[in-house]
Order: structure tokens, then C-alpha cells, then sequence
């Protein structure tokens, strides 16, 4: 049977180099993260975190994979709701490629794919991420391309 799974694809008119470093920059991505803190030096081994601005943290994992600017792979378990942390790690890749819209006609744009799996068994951790996901990538996009954020909190 197949692992619960989210997978989220968008394309951004940006470059590979600058997708990379707007996931891995803290203070970028507090910019489209509704303010969350990322801790990590995005190394393999390398411990990750994602904190409120209060301070408390909301997921902990281990890098797995980085491999700038074409793929980063977290092992990522949710700390602050009881019944997500109860399903464990999950594990998320993020994909960028360079992708040709129009082919031969020169338009280029990042493709950012998101795969969010379990580990193990249940859905209620995919379930969440399949709701904050979009928003995420949605400000993350439009803040690579305008300098500002769709949804703000």
C-alpha cells in the first residue's frame, strides 16, 4: 500500500539559484512563511526547525538531501499538535527545476514540485499539509515576483 503523500507543483518566474536561496534564507523565509523561524545550515545530517515568532517550535527534522539549487529532502516531524506528532516523521522533497513554458519561444520559470510523505501510517499530518502547503508556495511565488506576499497573518 502505497505512503499518505501531498504533491504540490508550481512554477515561478524566477530563477533556480533564487527559489534555493528564498527556501534556505532565514529571514526570507520568515518573509513568506507567516513569520516562522527556520534554524539550520541546510547541510546533509544537519538538524532543522521551524519556530513560531513566539518562540515555540512547530516541526523538528534532519536534513537528508541538499543539493543547491536543484533539491532539498527534510525528515520532518510536526512538535506542536498532539495528534500529528503521534504520526511520526514524514519525509519532504522539494524539487526545483528550470522549466520552458512556450518551448522555443524563450520563456523560462523555476518548476518548485513539493512531495510530503509519512513514514509510517495514518493522514492526518498530510491532510494539514495539503491546507498550508498551497498557501506557503502561493506567497513564496508571488514574493519572488512582485517583492510582496499574497496571504498575510
Amino acid at each position: 500500500m502505497a505512503k499518505p503523500q501531498f504533491v504540490y507543483v508550481t512554477y515561478i518566474r524566477s530563477t533556480p539559484e533564487k527559489v534555493w536561496a528564498a527556501l534556505t534564507d532565514p529571514q526570507t523565509v520568515r518573509k513568506f512563511w507567516f513569520g516562522m523561524n527556520v534554524a539550520c545550515d541546510f547541510k546533509p545530517g544537519s538538524p532543522w526547525s521551524l519556530s513560531f515568532e513566539d518562540g515555540r517550535v512547530a516541526d523538528i527534522g534532519e536534513i537528508l538531501e541538499a543539493e543547491p539549487p536543484r533539491r532539498l529532502v527534510i525528515r520532518w516531524r510536526n512538535e506542536f499538535r498532539p495528534e500529528l506528532k503521534a504520526e511520526g516523521y514524514s519525509r519532504c522533497t522539494m524539487s526545483i527545476e528550470l522549466a520552458e513554458y512556450y518551448p522555443g519561444m524563450g520563456g523560462k520559470a523555476v518548476k518548485l514540485t513539493i512531495q510530503h510523505e509519512l513514514e509510517g501510517e495514518g493522514g492526518k499530518l498530510i491532510e494539514a499539509v495539503s491546507g498550508g502547503w498551497p498557501k506557503v508556495l502561493s506567497n513564496l511565488k508571488s514574493y519572488l515576483e512582485t517583492g510582496d506576499v499574497a496571504f498575510k497573518e
